[in-house]
């Protein structure tokens, strides 16, 4: 076997010489990167206070590993310990020695904290000191288990969106349970997991919002849905899954449209992203009529004759495609907005379609893409309602001509869709400048009609109200004072009565806001409490009673119409609240 060893000579001088020198370099490299391990720990030992740094049990292993010097290491942290923290900790102690609150220096502390981190912070530091620890810090764990520094966390996010520590921490104070709180779209838009937390918060809060919140909580969810394209496209197409469910789906669709609304009034066109969801691959051809008009905010009467033929055949694409609001916006100011010029050959097409989306009942799966059933038994009649009540508003000129056809407007106002347009109209009429004025009945005839919608469609009583809400808070310079006052205490009549109908949280709520404003003349707050306390009566809702009585109680409103204790309507009705409310009325 002696063959196969190297025999003594050149060879095996040669290898061994080799060896050597690879172990010598290799050992050199070993030595220079101690060094320069020894070198970086001890600048850092060297800084201020490094002491208190999160990284120093880190460093000072490195150091040990590398064969540091301890009592280099004990002289340089003890020569550099500066005691920034320690101090403050005393400072706050001779405070609350001084007789401070201890809630007080604690606010204090940290408020400084707070603006000294805002100043000084520098992204890369904090992406690198996350690099290092290589896994989530414990420090970060109970930092934002505190209101304060989870904000301080949302204000540092929205200033620097790209920085890997904030925007991780983000996601912590995600899955701790707190995305309530980030209000920040912006911070929220970042990661998918934070966002969709806060559409599903957010969603939750719409569906649970009550008639006076509804409005303040779709457009918050609108808003937020609407920060960008990206937001956008996830959240609709979400919301449109949901839409199709049949428990609770409707409510979502209108969750979807107001969505739409608010990326409209931004000046978004989103056209082509509602109708890929709504219709698909399918129906291609009423995709593209509406997708004309809706993108150029007009009507179009090539389109609403094909838009017609379409939807006269056996197999209609689905009902749901013609309930875009812009587009049922744009038919009903086309045949009740006064002045709008309409082709009197296509006039009936426009009807049409304007009756078919309001009462057709189409089950139409999207799902399945297919249809278990339609019914079109309502079309005719709401298009002859609709075909009348155009023709009358478009050709009645004066009070007596509409009052020969009251009747006639009484009866078609049973369907929505006309009391929709009626309102629209009598809208365009009322807000005229001169249109009181030139009026001398004491209820124009116009509004008492609004008073038939209103018994017939609780569901319009909010559109009704902010008529009436523009026109109490119009200016009517031109007339005199007494002229212009008992308009108004017609309105407050109007008013009454939409309460009477059921709508008495937001009328109340109105008028409170009208007295607290003192911007409205006192006697009409006294008549809307007398109108009121003769309409009413027992029981009554804790939220009625905290917005209605301080209005009672007011000496300068009911003063005068106090008689006797007990024995008139004012001091009936506040015995009554304080013996089943007690005093917790104040709202």
């Amino acid at each position: 076997m002696d063959e196969f060893y190297p025999a003594n000579g050149a060879a095996g001088a040669g290898f061994e010489d080799g060896a050597e020198m690879d172990l010598d370099d290799g050992e050199s490299s070993a030595a220079q990167d101690t060094q320069e391990v020894l070198k970086t720990c001890l600048v850092k030992f060297g800084s201020k206070d490094f002491i208190m740094e999160p990284e120093i049990f880190s460093q000072l292993k490195k150091y040990f590993q590398a064969g540091g010097n301890p009592e280099q290491v004990i002289d340089l942290l003890s020569a550099n310990y500066i005691a920034v923290a320690q101090m403050a900790n005393l400072m706050a102690e001779w405070l609350i020695l001084a007789g401070a609150e201890i809630q007080t220096v604690q606010q204090l502390v940290e408020n400084h904290l707070h603006d000294m981190i805002l100043k000084t912070f520098d992204p890369k530091k904090a992406d690198a000191i996350f690099a290092e620890e290589g896994e989530t810090p414990s420090w970060l764990a109970e930092l934002i288990e505190y209101p304060t520094w989870r904000s301080l966390i949302y204000r540092l996010a929205e200033d620097y969106p790209d920085c890997l520590m904030l925007n991780f921490t983000i996601k912590l104070i995600s899955d701790a349970g707190f995305q309530g709180e980030i209000t920040s779209i912006s911070t929220a838009a970042q990661q998918i997991e934070v966002f969709s937390r806060i559409l599903k918060t957010s969603v939750t809060t719409y569906l649970n919002s009550t008639p006076e919140t509804l409005s303040k909580n779709l457009s918050e969810c609108a808003a937020m849905v609407c920060h960008g394209q990206h937001t956008y496209v996830y959240a609709q197409v979400l919301l449109s899954v949901l839409a199709t469910e049949q428990k609770g789906g409707h409510v979502i669709r209108r969750l979807q449209q107001e969505v739409q609304k608010e990326a409209m009034k931004a000046n978004h066109d989103v056209t082509p992203i509602t109708m890929a969801l709504m219709a698909g691959f399918q129906y291609t051809k009423a995709a593209q009529c509406l997708s004309s008009m809706l993108s150029r905010d007009a009507l179009n009467p090539a389109d609403i004759v094909q838009l017609h033929k379409l939807y006269n055949t056996s197999d209609p694409p689905p009902v749901e495609l013609l309930r875009i609001p812009q587009f049922l916006q744009l038919l009903i100011d086309s045949l009740f907005k006064p002045g709008s010029k309409i082709n009197q050959e296509h006039k009936s097409k426009y009807i049409f379609l304007l009756a078919y989306a309001s009462s057709v009942c189409d089950t139409y799966s999207v799902k399945k893409g297919g249809r278990k059933s339609i019914n079109k038994e309502e079309v005719k009649g709401t298009m002859q309602a609709l075909e009348k009540v155009h023709s009358i508003c478009s050709n009645a000129k004066g009070n007596m001509e509409l009052l020969a056809e009251l009747h006639e407007l009484y009866k078609c106002t049973k369907f929505a869709v006309v009391s929709l347009g009626v309102i629209k109209w009598v809208e365009n009429i009322v807000c005229e400048p001169n249109y009181f004025s030139l009026n001398s009945d004491y209820c124009p005839i116009h509004l008492a009609l609004l008073d038939e919608v209103v018994s017939n469609h609780p569901m319009l009583h909010s559109t009704v109200l902010q008529l009436y809400t523009t026109l109490f808070e119009g200016s009517y310079g031109e007339m005199e004072i007494l002229a212009t006052l008992e308009i108004k205490k017609m309105l407050v009549d109007r008013l009454v009565n939409l309460l009477s109908r059921g709508y008495v949280l937001p009328v109340v709520k109105y008028m409170a806001q009208c007295w607290q404003n003192t911007d409205t003349d006192i006697s009409l707050i006294r008549y809307f409490v007398t109108e009121v306390l003769e309409t009413i009566a027992p029981p009554y809702s804790q939220e009625f009673v905290s917005l209605f009585l301080p209005l009672v109680e007011n000496d300068e409103i009911t003063g005068s119409m106090r008689v006797d204790i007990d024995s008139d309507p004012v001091s009936e009705f506040i015995v009554h609240c304080k013996a089943t409310h007690g005093n917790n009325h104040v709202a």
